[in-house]
């Protein structure tokens, strides 16, 4: 099916404003690299979600749900289909008691402002991290000792035949950066969040100290996908790659960093190619010199 025809389809129940045609991915994912999305869609509200699964299933358009990028790598050729991001229009949230429900699309740093001015405590290690609450919790983000299975409720999910329900924390299966809903075949549209009663100023303080230790220790300065590799069974990966002699290794406009050499930074207009090119060397060096196996952290993304 062309890209007009698809076009058409999705503007039979969406604005046009919620609908992008030949839409550049890189203007769409904190690496600022990738091809265009064929169709990009961006929905408001979990009804329009369902429609549009529905539609792609039933014409059988291939579609990719994002939330607003920070670890995707998209390729150069870009995504053919239908991208649809639930991010910044997708976006609600409201605190009950202890109790924060939001959509998927919420930035997590935004959410644990919201828990900061509700005087919530089990946010603090969120601030700073980048990407949505659903990123988060399909990712079992965390930092600083905390991770998202330490507040997480319950969620809402659809699946692929546009059927709506709820699932339990224990159904989710959470262990380190891992959860169920990866293997792909339910979206996370909500969750649930139970948090605890404290004191802003703690709060505060806690949070302002993990936002300077991340501005002190990372390159919040250039674009990159975060930490580039998942943590080694009794290893750091940052470390492990300074200390294979790695830190500001560069192949064409994709550097390791020379702040933290668990990032890959786009330093000068880097290519899906370049990206790809410098994990695969730094984790052959790591084999080679430690006998550890990296695994990469980033998605990729495209045809």
């Amino acid at each position: 099916m062309d890209v007009t025809k698809i076009y058409e389809i999705m503007r039979e129940f969406l604005p046009e404003s919620q609908v992008k045609i030949n839409e550049p991915m890189k203007k769409h994912t904190s690496f600022r690299i990738g091809g265009p999305a064929d169709i990009m869609v961006l929905p408001t509200n979990i009804g329009e979600v369902t429609s549009i699964i529905k539609v792609c299933r039933q014409n059988d358009i291939p579609f990719f749900v994002m939330g607003n990028g920070t670890n995707l790598l998209v390729k150069d050729e870009g995504i053919r289909g239908v991208v649809m991001k639930l991010a910044q229009n997708f976006n609600d949230a409201n605190v009950n008691k202890n109790i924060i429900r939001c959509k998927a699309g919420v930035p997590l740093s935004a959410l644990s402002r919201i828990a900061l001015e509700s005087s919530l405590s089990g946010l603090e290690f969120a601030n700073g991290i980048p990407g949505t609450v659903g990123g988060a919790v399909v990712m079992n983000a965390g930092a600083y000792g905390g991770e998202m299975a330490d507040v997480v409720k319950k969620v809402t999910v659809v699946d692929m035949n546009g059927r709506l329900y709820e699932m339990q924390k224990e159904e989710l299966d959470y262990s380190y950066r891992r959860c169920i809903l990866q293997d792909g075949d339910r979206i996370l549209l909500e969750v649930e969040m139970e948090l605890l009663p404290g004191n802003y100023e703690d709060i505060k303080r806690q949070m302002e100290e993990f936002a300077a230790c991340r501005k002190a220790k990372q390159p919040l300065n250039l674009p990159s996908a975060g930490s580039a590799f998942k943590r080694p069974p009794g290893h750091f990966a940052g470390a492990l790659i300074e200390k294979a002699g790695l830190k500001g290794y560069r192949i064409g406009g994709a550097m390791v960093s020379d702040k933290h050499a668990g990032f890959i930074v786009n330093v000068e207009n880097a290519t899906f190619k370049d990206v790809i090119s410098l994990i695969s060397h730094v984790q052959k060096e790591v084999k080679r010199k430690f006998n550890v196996d990296l695994e990469s952290e980033i998605k990729i993304i495209g045809d």
